[in-house]
């Protein structure tokens, strides 16, 4: 093990310990990084040794701040000038899609201390295990809509599962909240203070994990627990079903023009900022995602994954928010209206035998 990999391992007692290890980059992961993970969450399930494995961020800033998209966004690029076969654009969303699925069906404690940034693709490995742990310094957010993106990683599954229509203003504004936020919303399910973190991950390697797993992982997380505080979520409830539940985006953002109070203003105005059409694909998904299992909401995600390679959004919009910094994207189409029903219904067509598979 080296300080320098991008992801470190180790055994502590009973506990296989991942660490996201590119703190300059907030540890965002790259398709190195999904290839590292999950053969090691494979041999851990079966290593009699192995009782639960904790996953955590190396720097104190960040669990993991999304999918590490530039290498995407210039394969991507360089595969619709060329006319090239998709390669890193399609390997990374499949193989990122087939890890979350791991973590989703993990059969030990699934631990994720998400202190710090925890975006998009961080969200993908830490919400879909059994255990997510917020601090006073965890900010959360699926701010894809802001590339020209969706929320995937599980998005569809796990966000219609949100209290009421959270999920949803999670998805089309990209909202970034705090650790009451993702405690009361479902996002995470424990709070401790960051002071206390190594004395947690101490615990879980001393802990004695004879009996069940998951009690024993759940006691050590109670001995630590704090209450976050009250979350701004639990006022803006009724609110936010009212306007959000809406079956399009166009309703939703004329809720939001005839609404008074700053909440109202702001959203709308992240809203008009978003990419429309990752807007109105984003909603439908959601919708669809409702009566989803798992494995079809990733295969749901892998096609959409590959419509938004094929298209122009993504790309202006990693463009403006991480290559140029100018947060000003040039979106087409530019407005809701040229976003046609047949647009949307493009993102979800089958790709026959380029389908994600899991075997």
């Amino acid at each position: 093990m080296s300080d320098t990999e991008e992801v470190l391992f180790e055994q502590q007692g009973a506990v296989g310990f991942i660490t996201l290890n590119r703190p300059k980059s907030l540890n965002a992961l790259t398709l190195n990084m999904i290839r590292l993970m999950d053969p090691q969450l494979a041999a851990w399930e079966t290593d009699d040794s192995i009782s639960a494995v904790v996953i955590r961020g190396a720097g104190g800033r960040a669990f993991c701040a999304g999918g590490d998209v530039i290498d995407v966004y210039k394969a991507g690029l360089a595969a619709k000038e060329t006319g090239t076969p998709a390669g890193l654009s399609s390997d990374f969303f499949f193989e990122e899609y087939r890890l979350n699925r791991r973590i989703f069906q993990y059969p030990k404690p699934y631990i994720a201390l998400i202190d710090g940034f925890t975006m998009g693709g961080g969200v993908g490995v830490s919400i879909l295990g059994a255990f997510r742990v917020a601090t006073e310094r965890t900010r959360a957010a699926m701010p894809e809509t802001a590339i020209g993106l969706f929320p995937d990683v599980g998005g569809s599954y796990f966000l219609p599962k949100l209290v009421g229509e959270i999920g949803c203003y999670l998805a089309l504004t990209g909202a970034r909240i705090k650790p009451a936020d993702c405690l009361y919303s479902g996002l995470a399910n424990a709070y401790i203070e960051s002071v206390d973190m190594p004395a947690l991950e101490e615990a879980f390697a001393q802990a004695n994990w004879s009996g069940d797993a998951e009690e024993v992982a759940a006691r050590v997380i109670a001995g630590f627990a704090k209450e976050p505080g009250d979350a701004p979520f639990q006022a803006q409830q009724a609110q936010i079903d009212r306007i959000f539940s809406a079956d399009s985006v166009e309703t939703i953002i004329a809720s939001l023009e005839a609404e008074d109070g700053d909440w109202a203003k702001e959203t709308l105005a992240t809203l008009l900022s978003r990419s429309p059409a990752s807007m109105k694909v984003s909603l439908e998904q959601l919708r669809r995602g409702r009566d989803l299992d798992f494995d079809d909401a990733m295969i749901m995600e892998y096609r959409m994954s590959q419509a938004f390679m094929a298209e122009r959004d993504f790309y202006e919009g990693v463009r403006s928010v991480l290559i140029d910094k100018d947060h000003a994207p040039k979106w087409a189409p530019a407005t809701l209206a040229e976003v046609s029903r047949e647009m949307v219904e493009s993102y979800f067509v089958a790709r026959g035998d380029r389908e994600l598979t899991f075997s």
